[in-house]
């Protein structure tokens, strides 16, 4: 994992980042926008102390409705190196922090890799838009205990004309059937996850279709009970959005999914209405 011929996500930009910037707009160096104690994760990562989140600036996919674009459409933030970057981990679990939630993290991995070395005492979750090369994947191994994909697409033109990436189904299903090739099933302590893979979906207004076919897919590719599934109602409209994207979603076309969900016997997170609100995004 170098930053010279940049591989490390699924645009294979194969810039020096030394020099050059890629579609992330990456430097060679990790950008750290904000840490802090997450607790408006899905109760079983932020337990009572909460998520130790460090939110990394940039992203390798660069959705139109990002609720992060502050930091993610540059990467705003302080440049740290491994060391610095293991120092924010050992503060935030000082802090009584359940775990270290590294989001949107892709883009820095020779900066992280060498920062997880040793190993840490509470699990280390890879929150990921789930946009992953399974190479990346892999390289990790042994380093991750919970990884927290998005699937967001199941429609190639849904997924080009939101994110720019065509390819985010095929990409996605194998990146997140190698995580759970890594982890395994979901393991407990009390209610606390400390091993496992949690697919996270978000509904997006008007775009029902696509949650079904996610559900669908989630269903036939794993076991009952194999991964767990966070059903997302938070989608809060940005500035500049237009048609649907612009509204939030019904309670019918959340009823429609959920149910959905609930057909095909996956077990997970739902949201309450009051979580689309900008009041949840974090302040960056």
């Amino acid at each position: 994992m170098t930053y010279d011929a940049c591989d490390l996500c699924p645009r294979l930009c194969g810039v020096d980042r030394r020099t050059a910037l890629g579609f992330c707009r990456c430097p060679d160096k990790a950008i750290v926008a904000k840490t802090m104690l997450h607790k408006w994760e899905e109760p079983a990562l932020a337990g009572n102390g909460g998520s130790g989140a460090v939110f990394f600036g940039g992203c390798t996919l660069g959705c139109v409705y990002c609720q992060n674009a502050a930091i993610s459409r540059s990467p705003a933030g302080q440049a740290v190196d491994s060391t610095g970057l293991r120092a924010i981990f050992d503060c935030l679990i000082a802090q009584g922090a359940e775990n270290i939630d590294l989001v949107t993290p892709t883009q820095f991995l020779p900066t992280i890799l060498p920062a997880l070395e040793a190993p840490l005492p509470v699990p280390v979750v890879y929150n990921t838009g789930g946009y992953e090369r399974t190479e990346t994947i892999r390289a990790l191994s042994g380093k991750i205990d919970i990884y927290l994909p998005d699937m967001k697409y199941a429609d190639a033109g849904l997924a080009k004309a939101l994110s720019g990436a065509e390819n985010y189904f095929p990409v996605a299903a194998a990146a997140i059937r190698e995580m759970v090739a890594q982890v395994g099933e979901p393991q407990w302590e009390g209610e606390r996850l400390k091993k496992g893979v949690l697919i996270r979906h978000l509904i997006l207004p008007g775009q029902i279709e696509n949650s079904l076919k996610i559900l669908d897919w989630i269903g036939e590719t794993f076991r009952p009970g194999e991964v767990l599934v966070s059903l997302m109602r938070q989608y809060t409209p940005m500035p500049g959005l237009s048609g649907d994207l612009a509204r939030k979603i019904t309670e019918e076309e959340y009823q429609a999914v959920l149910s959905w969900m609930y057909l095909n016997d996956l077990q997970g997170f739902v949201q309450e209405a009051e979580a689309a609100q900008q009041a949840y995004i974090p302040d960056f």
